[in-house]
């Protein structure tokens, strides 16, 4: 195994040394024990043993081990714990935030306009300009392609009948605008603008949406580990909103009813501590009904994002 996992890469000998523990006879404890001596960060170690141990069990058919394997880890206290139970791991938040109006985001000042705990869900007002807001549209238009969303299994992209959206990537700082745009939700949300994967900008035409989903990655797929050691787990996501639809398009949390209407400039943030259903952060698009909608999303990783 690698002593100084500095970047915390899952690679194929890591895998290999995964199961080779497990075969020998060592617990899911004793092995996240004996990689975070190393260096390795308890949640990351948590979601890559599980992946790992869950993958070999079901190749060599020991399908019923899997939901077993699960609760040793999370008797082991790492990142896949307890449900009911909130995660210790940091997160993306703005300082001070309760009870403030306002939030300094470096070069703005930026509206608290909602804030809610559980889920953790925050509604900024004017967090871009009317200006960055149509040059965003104007840079991302002749690029737009339907949008993938992400293969869980394979680690790859496909085309899925819930997403019915056209989008584009900005690399990150690759112009002047984006720099200043991450520059400025970094400040906001007091996360590394190294930890955000690239800005991506999306279209929705009328009748077109996102059926509700979750932004995490589940540890246990079969793809998960390619996908987590390019930053580590997501852990927020923040939606800006690049235009006003003439109707339609907000929004919207199903396990706790709520919805966000989608207003020029304004923005929704939300995080989530752990890959669960219980984080409550299922969310959609609504569909479009009238005009068309323009967003900007930033997914933000535990992680460097590479």
């Amino acid at each position: 195994m690698n002593k100084n996992p500095t970047r915390q890469i899952v690679t194929p000998r890591l895998r290999r040394w995964i199961v080779q523990q497990a075969q020998a006879g060592h617990t899911p404890e004793v092995i996240l024990a004996e990689m975070q001596k190393v260096g390795w960060h308890a949640n990351m170690a948590a979601n890559t043993v599980q992946a790992t141990l869950t993958e070999h069990l079901r190749s060599t058919g020991k399908l019923h081990l899997v939901e077993p394997l699960k609760k040793m880890i999370a008797a082991g206290g790492a990142a896949t714990a307890d449900p009911a139970e909130p995660g210790k791991r940091r997160l993306p938040e703005p300082i001070a935030v309760e009870g403030a109006p306002l939030v300094d985001a470096g070069d703005r000042q930026v509206q608290i306009l909602c804030s809610m705990q559980k889920p953790r869900v925050i509604v900024f007002g004017g967090l871009l300009s009317a200006e960055e807001c149509e040059a965003l549209i104007a840079s991302a238009r002749p690029r737009l392609n339907r949008s993938l969303t992400v293969e869980i299994q394979t680690g790859g992209e496909e085309l899925n009948a819930a997403r019915t959206s056209d989008g584009m990537f900005f690399q990150r700082g690759e112009t002047e605008l984006i720099a200043r745009i991450e520059a400025r939700i970094a400040r906001l949300l007091n996360w590394p603008v190294i930890n955000g994967e690239g800005l991506q900008v999306l279209n929705y035409k009328p009748g077109a949406e996102y059926k509700p989903h979750y932004d995490y990655f589940d540890p246990a797929a079969a793809g998960s580990a390619t996908i987590l050691k390019r930053g580590g787990q997501r852990l927020a996501t923040l939606v800006m909103y690049l235009n006003d639809p003439e109707k339609g398009g907000g929004t919207t949390f199903p396990d706790v009813q709520l919805e966000v209407a989608p207003q020029r400039g304004n923005a929704v943030f939300f995080s989530y501590d752990r890959a669960d259903p219980a984080t409550k952060t299922l969310h959609g698009g609504a569909p479009v009904l009238a005009g068309e909608k323009w967003v900007a999303t930033k997914w933000l990783r535990e992680g460097e994002f590479r």
